[in-house]
């Protein structure tokens, strides 16, 4: 069972010290958090939600890799404007039967990832739940004024580069829920159980000026590159053997988990055609899948010819 509320805040208090670098302003115990932001930058504010039987399964899921989840997705919105974490927010709803030791790691998995990011966590709020737990995440940035990358600004012609490998979380949550049950180790399932934000990288394709748009892969690559194209005006054509698959198992996953597959955390970004993309960004690789065209239509193209793609990465409220 949790603590009383005023002692889980307070162990939450105790164990969120100050981390070093960009967070100036007041820390927990006032009613609000009290923000500086640094001259000649803009805020970033990004909200995510982590739900028990949505997001997470308690007896899938350490409840470090919980917490460190929860962060890492919030900073991934901010890596994909090309900006730098400053804080966080975090709220809390707990059923009453949950074990205090629960919520001490999911707290050490969320610090650990705030300390290396350099992400103070400045506040947030607690309450007990019926029965689910759930986590709401609000993580702030900055980026310099005018900078940020946003969805709109791909072109036709430009072409379409993504960071890494795809498809290894879903992968790893098909083992899962295979009929075998698998309880998986989270060090040797790390894309699933620790995945990391391409901060970094981030702010890498943006100080190179290599971004004409960008998101990142949270909902699958089908689904992600759809909002650029929708919010860019324009469509896509996607190559599939240049689409780069995460190996699981000493495998390499299927073509539909690094297509569609969600919470891979990778950038997906598009840069106008004359501009040089190194091969590698902070020791990551980048890979060309395909090019921007005009009108709107996303489709494969390959030898056997085109064919139309829908978006079918994680979408809540999906007609079942």
């Amino acid at each position: 069972m949790p603590l009383p509320e005023r002692q889980i805040i307070e162990r939450i208090r105790r164990a969120a010290k100050p981390t070093r670098g960009r967070f100036k302003g007041t820390r927990m115990g006032d009613d609000c958090a009290l923000l500086q932001v640094p001259a000649g930058r803009e805020l970033l504010v990004t909200t995510d939600f982590s739900l028990e039987s949505v997001h997470f399964r308690r007896d899938w899921h350490p409840a470090r890799s919980v917490g460190h989840r929860c962060l890492a997705r919030g900073l991934s919105d901010i890596a994909a404007m090309g900006g730098e974490p400053l804080a966080c927010f975090l709220s809390l709803a707990l059923p009453k039967q949950l074990p205090q030791k629960w919520i001490d790691d999911f707290m050490r998995g969320l610090l650990r990832l705030a300390r290396q990011s350099e992400t103070t966590l400045a506040g947030g709020d607690t309450a007990q739940s019926p029965d689910p737990i759930a986590a709401d995440i609000v993580v702030v940035g900055t980026v310099p004024a005018g900078q940020a990358i946003l969805r709109s600004g791909a072109r036709p012609g430009d072409s379409i580069y993504v960071t890494g490998e795809l498809g290894g979380s879903a992968a790893t949550l098909d083992l899962m829920n295979s009929k075998k049950k698998r309880r998986l180790s989270p060090k040797a399932y790390q894309r699933h159980f620790f995945p990391r934000p391409r901060i970094l990288i981030g702010r890498m394709v943006r100080e190179k000026g290599l971004a004409s748009a960008m998101i990142d892969l949270s909902d699958g690559l089908s689904t992600d590159l759809t909002h650029i194209c929708e919010e860019s005006g324009i469509g896509a054509e996607l190559w599939p053997a240049a689409i780069p698959r995460a190996r699981i198992d000493n495998k390499q996953v299927g073509f539909r988990f690094a297509l569609h597959g969600g919470e891979d955390y990778e950038l997906l970004f598009t840069a106008p055609s004359g501009r040089q993309v190194p091969e590698r960004l902070g020791g990551v690789r980048v890979t060309k899948i395909g090019v921007v065209t005009r009108g709107k239509q996303v489709y494969l193209k390959d030898t056997l010819g085109k064919r139309g793609l829908e978006p079918e990465g994680w979408e809540h409220f999906r007609p079942s």
